[in-house]
């Protein structure tokens, strides 16, 4: 789920069967520097916008250790393989994230919100995002439990509580994105291909900055992550919409990590005459008349020009892989339409 729904259900931050037997891991394809996004790959047409897709393929292994962790660690279980081998994603990110190390053979629960990748549909779903089935989770044995943010605090509590290892992240930068897969990669003892993964995340991010340096100026753009309030974009958001081409609209908020410190007026944003307006409502569909609607904004240059888009949460709201690949394609393009 994305940023804003979580921060709607709370006034913390913003929204966002067991497997059979497990056959050889696949690892990273390490053939070139940004090999996973160039295989099939990242193709910046003659129009500037990003087509992406990840692709990885199989091989050995090697155990590496884990790297020192800037996350909420809770160690209960006794482990019998050298690597958690029964792993439950609370969130989608951490999933998507495992099934790119080529490790989602690993994953035995994960949320009931996930759609990436389309696979992982098959798996137990556990959870929602503030709240958990623990009896299924029990029925499951993990042996490893992913949870994401503050919102996620009472679950993991429980469930520290009943002796399962639980690591919390807390990423809401482009940066700490990229730490978070790190991390992931030690814990299931794929640190050099989690490296090579962020390199090729990290080359995805260049190419994109560099069709965005070519096009004729950028825009002003108004990322709104909830419609009532009006919530501004986190800092992930920020981060992608500059790298794609434009200047986010209240940049000065970005560091507020909760969705209640995020919220602006109507009135305030109308000033700013965004020349974009981008709406990703958290599963909720965009209707367009409500912007357009909006008492005052009848004169906002983006809603004069109808440069209004919607991206899907599932890419953009995503703090993984999903919102640094198909997320900033979707901001690029975006923004690329609007000054062409």
């Amino acid at each position: 789920m994305g940023a804003a729904a979580r921060g709607r259900v709370s006034t913390g931050e913003s929204q966002h069967g067991a497997t059979g037997a497990r056959g050889p891991r696949g690892s990273v394809s390490a053939a070139a520097p940004g090999s996973l996004v160039q295989a099939g790959a990242s193709r910046l047409t003659s129009a500037g916008c990003a087509d992406w897709s990840l692709a990885w393929s199989r091989g050995p292994r090697a155990p590496v250790p884990v790297p020192n962790l800037r996350v909420s660690i809770s160690l209960g279980l006794h482990m019998s393989d050298k690597y958690p081998n029964r792993i439950i994603c609370l969130t989608e990110e951490t999933t998507e994230t495992l099934y790119l190390l080529g490790e989602g053979d690993r994953i035995v629960g994960i949320s009931g919100y996930t759609v990436r990748p389309p696979e992982a549909r098959s798996k137990p779903k556990v959870s929602a995002f503030i709240n958990a089935r623990f009896e299924k989770i029990d029925a499951l044995r993990p042996d490893l439990i992913l949870a994401f943010s503050d919102l996620q605090a009472e679950i993991a509590a429980e469930l520290i509580r009943r002796g399962y290892p639980v690591v919390t992240f807390n990423q809401r930068s482009v940066a700490e994105i990229l730490q978070m897969i790190r991390i992931l990669g030690g814990l299931v003892g794929r640190v050099e291909a989690a490296g090579e993964l962020v390199r090729s995340l990290e080359q995805g991010l260049e190419q994109v900055r560099a069709s965005a340096d070519a096009l004729p100026r950028r825009p002003r753009v108004f990322f709104e992550e909830w419609d009532d309030p009006l919530i501004s974009s986190i800092c992930w958001v920020d981060e992608l919409i500059e790298i794609a081409g434009g200047e986010p609209l209240f940049r000065e908020l970005r560091t507020e990590r909760l969705a209640k410190d995020r919220i602006v007026s109507a009135d305030a944003v109308a000033q700013k005459d965004p020349e974009i307006v981008i709406a990703s409502w958290c599963g909720k569909a965009l209707k367009k008349r409500t912007i357009v609607e909006r008492p005052g904004w009848e004169n906002v240059s983006a809603v004069r020009n109808d440069h209004i888009y919607e991206i899907k949460s599932t890419y953009i709201l995503q703090p993984g892989p999903a919102s640094l690949t198909e997320g900033v394609a979707r901001l690029h393009d975006c923004i690329r339409r609007a000054v062409c």
